[in-house]
């Protein structure tokens, strides 16, 4: 009778990837890297990790957590190397995190709501901090730079609005991000300075971070809809003038205009 192989383990994973990294039997190029040039994988990784989730594709969700996991084991067969950790530090340190910061599950605190956790949390992160030595000691401390711009937006907002400095609601958003517009719009008519107008650009965009935080709506997720919509509607005004034997750059704007009203009617009809 045939036996059903073990399912693979993480020290499988480990293993391969110590054979990759093999410097007399291993793989040219993952030798060579390093953490800097992995770093740009990593980020990639866990943004395909969230278009699987946005389309829904849990087939491929399961292939791109192992990807990311793959850089995880990456980074830590790299650091073991030279002597700073190791794959199992990692783990050690992730738990031994989870369990502090979760004293209303792992002890005897407990929370009247979700706001007073939070402000346990953000006072148990301090505190780490400062253990450390680190001296930063502002509310907006702790936000990596590494972060990508929109999400540290986001992160320095939550931060400020935690100890008052935000608006009650949404309308005084609005408000703000027509002042804002209306800057760039005079930046424009004044002669498009491009140090000016980044400024007054950068304003526009911390606004909308700000507008779908306060609608709760996940910035980056909106804006991968909008693309993934664009792209769509997009190919189809291709499809359609190839349909007839013609070009998209054939076509003058107004046409190109109505191919694209056209393709965003037909989406509605579907």
């Amino acid at each position: 009778m045939t036996q059903t192989p073990a399912p693979p383990k993480i020290d499988d994973l480990l293993a391969i990837m110590a054979r990759l990294r093999d410097r007399e039997g291993g793989c040219p190029w993952d030798v060579e890297q390093t953490f800097e040039t992995i770093a740009p994988y990593t980020i990639e990784e866990a943004y395909e990790v969230a278009d699987a989730i946005d389309r829904k594709d849990y087939r491929d969700l399961c292939e791109e957590l192992g990807d990311l996991l793959l850089q995880v084991v990456f980074h830590a067969r790299m650091a073991e190397e030279a002597g700073h950790f190791g794959f199992g530090d990692v783990v050690a340190s992730i738990c031994d995190k989870m369990v502090r910061r979760h004293p209303h599950v792992f002890g005897d605190e407990r929370f009247d709501s979700i706001d007073a956790q939070t402000a346990s949390w953000e006072a148990l992160k301090a505190g780490e901090r400062a253990a450390k030595g680190e001296a930063d000691t502002s509310a907006l401390a702790g936000v990596p730079r590494g972060l990508p711009e929109w999400q540290r937006a986001l992160k320095l907002q939550k931060k400020a609005a935690r100890v008052g400095f935000d608006w009650p609601d949404v309308d005084p958003v609005f408000d703000k991000l027509h002042e804002e517009i209306d800057e760039v719009r005079v930046e424009f008519a004044n002669g498009a300075d491009p140090a000016r107008l980044t400024d007054e650009i950068g304003d526009v965009l911390f606004v909308c971070v700000n507008l779908a935080r306060h609608a709760k709506v996940d910035f980056s997720q909106a804006l991968r809809q909008a693309n993934a919509k664009f792209e769509r509607r997009f190919r189809r005004m291709e499809g359609l003038v190839a349909g007839v034997g013609e070009a998209l750059d054939e076509k003058s704007l107004a046409e190109q205009d109505a191919l694209w009203n056209r393709a965003k009617a037909e989406e509605r009809t579907t």
